[in-house]
């Protein structure tokens, strides 16, 4: 009794407040996404939003006992984690079933579905962190950094060979903690990654010939700067540019021959070279239309009338958040949005207080996760990324999601509860 009142001592009960805040905002919001009259009570269990609140107590449960176990039980066990969640990602290739256009599912029966790749995302979490805690790990030596980039390029790639785009972007949060832990050349990764993005859609929106021009004019007046100043590093520089050449030039072919024709149209439309409300663009235009219907105070809960009448699909789930902009309007939104924020400062100031590799590179990591999570969910019901679908954390429905992110929250809770027993 004593261990566990020092355990309930020394949890971050700011970070569980913020969670439990979450949990309530997306069970009200299913509840109102689903609203149905013949069946009026919250708990019922015949409903989606009645289901939620099972899976709700399932996941404060397992978060609860996560709290009671051994902090060590977890960096001793990572590795296993992760071979068996990668497991489940090839049991999903081969018994899967399809949802939606993706295989990553496996009917337990019973109703029951679970998706390995919500918990593979943890696993991986765990495994890079268990790795680099080792002390004759060295992200210097290109040794560690490729075994780094083996566990989370292996549990990615299998994800998306399920087809699921969204949940494999995921992964590429990894990239923040090898930022963080000093992996040689990771910051211009990520700047790589974000001209890469805006090449894309600008040579998508202007044309590959107008690309050529700007990179020219670019690569000319960058020339010119090196010769007048006597710059070292010509040679990278047009190395860059060549880079970037080969890639506006490449495309035309990745856009037409590696995407599928639904993801090319969801780019197109946000994009706005596609005008297709009443087809591939329907969701995202009926969501924009609830969010803005909302205005700045919202219609009042079971009020919202793009909600009540099921214009946007899939609302409970992908598009939870459309609800909350119909019905509480830019305070509603913007209080989730504030939560969200104030959770990953606090998972990354926690992180930097552990006094252990471990716990901070775990930290690191899931607040990773559920940046590119929050980030991209909201993002495409408002418009700004395609649509992919992955769920928001703790507010959209599901079991697999809600118990993956749960118990993803909960490890780092208790690591840093135990933060003072590391030597």
């Amino acid at each position: 009794m004593n261990e566990r009142n020092s355990i309930i001592g020394k949890i971050d009960w700011v970070t569980v407040l913020i969670y439990l805040a979450l949990v309530m905002i997306g069970w009200f919001s299913i509840f109102s996404a689903r609203y149905n009259e013949a069946h009026p009570s919250i708990f019922d269990l015949s409903q989606v939003y009645g289901k939620q609140l099972l899976w709700i107590g399932a996941a404060l449960l397992v978060g609860f006992v996560i709290l009671l176990i051994d902090a060590k039980f977890f960096n001793a066990f990572s590795l296993w984690i992760y071979v068996l969640f990668v497991a489940s990602l090839l049991l999903v290739l081969v018994y899967g079933k399809a949802t939606k256009g993706a295989t990553s599912w496996i009917d337990l029966g019973a109703g029951i579905k679970f998706q390995p790749s919500e918990f593979a995302k943890m696993a991986t979490a765990l495994a890079v962190a268990g790795y680099l805690d080792r002390l004759d790990v060295d992200l210097q030596k290109r040794k560690d950094q490729i075994v780094t980039a083996v566990l989370i390029l292996v549990p990615m790639a299998l994800v998306l060979a399920q087809n699921d785009t969204g949940s494999a972007i995921v992964f590429v949060s990894f990239i923040l903690v090898l930022y963080r832990e000093g992996f040689p050349g990771a910051g211009w990764l990520m700047l790589a990654g974000v001209v890469a993005v805006l090449l894309f859609i600008f040579t998508l929106v202007w044309s590959q010939k107008t690309m050529y021009i700007i990179l020219g004019a670019l690569f000319v007046l960058t020339l010119t700067y090196y010769l007048i100043t006597k710059k070292k590093h010509i040679v990278r520089m047009m190395a860059v540019f060549a880079i970037a050449f080969m890639f506006v030039f490449s495309v035309d072919y990745a856009f037409h021959k590696v995407l599928q024709e639904h993801q090319q149209n969801r780019i197109l439309v946000m994009l706005g070279k596609l005008d297709d409300p009443k087809g591939v663009g329907y969701n995202v235009h009926q969501s924009k239309i609830a969010i803005g219907s909302g205005g700045f105070a919202g219609k009042g809960f079971l009020q919202g009338t793009q909600t009540k009448y099921d214009f946007v699909p899939e609302q409970h789930t992908d598009f939870i958040f459309c609800t909350i902009g119909e019905e509480g309007g830019f305070l509603g939104t913007a209080a989730v949005v504030l939560l969200y924020v104030s959770l990953l400062v606090r998972i990354i100031v926690l992180a930097e207080r552990q006094r252990s590799t471990f716990s901070r590179v775990y930290g690191y990591a899931i607040a990773g996760i559920l940046f590119v999570h929050v980030a991209i969910n909201i993002g495409m019901t408002i418009g700004l990324v395609p649509v992919i679908g992955i769920p928001l954390p703790f507010l959209s429905y599901g079991g697999s999601s809600m118990l993956a992110f749960t118990i993803m929250l909960a490890i780092f809770v208790k690591q840093d509860a135990n933060r003072l027993n590391v030597l």
